[in-house]
């Protein structure tokens, strides 16, 4: 039992391993996944309420099954207005990711700087149809000596000590990666802000086999993105995120949403409030969340609960998830604080 065990443990890892493209949901996910804008869309970037953002999250999934997955990821995003008479802006970016997977401590970690350009359309309103590009490095790697091969299985014995045949002629390469997408983004009456957008990811079609002999290349994923934010009363605002993808065989929906309710409000980025909601990828989670937001701070917690096929191997325990950010102004003679017209978002 413990022969096949392993031998079925080490065929699974290698499928993994060469035909990384034809997985789903190959590429990272967060559910608080409107706290990462550029792991979105790229023409994302900016559409925020302030000059800078940083962005930091922690995933902790699958620990009640297996070796849990641990997944960190920080984004940094800056906006600034293209000339002092222009209605125009740019946001310049970076997003970094790493995931580490399994008992191989399979990982990536990827580098990615970000360029959006906001045009205005309306010179009377917040209306902007945004363009963004991206792109950089993704450096994957695994550690072999963390798996065991039924040849080390002597009289139903299993031992590291014991020599295997098993050999992998490479454990780490880079490969390179790019994503595009557009964005519009404007506000209706005085206080009810929306935008939707698209991204295209892995258009290059980057190679993603640790093998030389496996041509197996990332599949392209188009991304869909919508979010709402609208005021219900003075000091409470109903907010909607929902992304909707599809690449290769793969298609996926999340979506949900929120209310936020003002304690104190101080300033235009100064308040205290706590946003609480309920997300939803069917056939996978059910994900409620709640943020408090303190003047410049903003801090998640959410945690998934499966509903997937491995619901009972679970016990519905999915993924812990923390995410913290901050944004301001930066009190310059461009900021976006000078501007009635940015592209902007709650």
């Amino acid at each position: 039992m413990a022969l096949l065990k392993t031998r079925t443990t080490y065929l699974i890892i290698i499928f993994l391993l060469t035909r990384a493209s034809d997985a789903t949901c190959q590429d990272i996910n967060f559910s608080q996944f409107y706290e990462l804008p550029l792991l979105r869309n790229p023409a994302l970037a900016g559409i925020f309420e302030g000059d800078y953002r940083i962005t930091s999250a922690y995933r902790n999934q699958w620990q009640s099954v297996t070796t849990p997955y641990r997944t960190l990821a920080l984004g940094l995003e800056y906006k600034t207005q293209l000339g002092q008479n222009s209605n125009d802006f740019l946001t310049i970016g970076l997003q970094t990711t790493n995931d580490i997977a399994g008992d191989s401590r399979l990982s990536r970690t990827q580098l990615f700087p970000v360029l959006n350009f906001h045009k205005s359309l309306n010179s009377e309103k917040d209306m902007y149809l945004s363009a963004a590009i991206t792109g950089g490095p993704v450096m994957q790697k695994f550690d072999p000596s963390q798996l065991t091969f039924d040849d080390q299985f002597v009289n139903g014995a299993y031992s590291q000590a014991n020599p295997t045949k098993q050999v992998f002629t490479n454990t780490g390469f880079t490969y390179w990666d790019m994503a595009t997408g557009l964005s519009f983004s404007t506000v209706i009456g005085t206080d009810t802000r929306f935008y939707m957008g698209a991204g295209l990811f892995h258009f290059t079609k980057p190679k993603v086999a640790f093998q030389k002999q496996y041509d197996i290349v990332l599949n392209p994923k188009w991304m869909f993105n919508g979010g709402l934010s609208a005021s219900v009363s003075d000091l409470n605002k109903l907010i909607v995120y929902a992304d909707y993808f599809v690449q290769g065989g793969a298609r996926q929906f999340q979506g949900g949403l929120m209310l936020n309710h003002i304690f104190a409000e101080y300033s235009e980025t100064n308040n205290i409030g706590i946003t609480a909601g309920l997300f939803y990828r069917p056939n996978d989670a059910l994900v409620p969340v709640i943020k408090l937001d303190y003047n410049k701070m903003g801090i998640g917690i959410k945690y998934n609960i499966n509903v997937s096929k491995l619901k009972t191997a679970s016990q519905l325990r999915g993924a812990f998830e923390l995410t913290l950010s901050y944004r301001g102004y930066t009190k310059s003679e461009n900021s976006s604080a000078n501007k009635v017209r940015c592209p902007r978002f709650y």
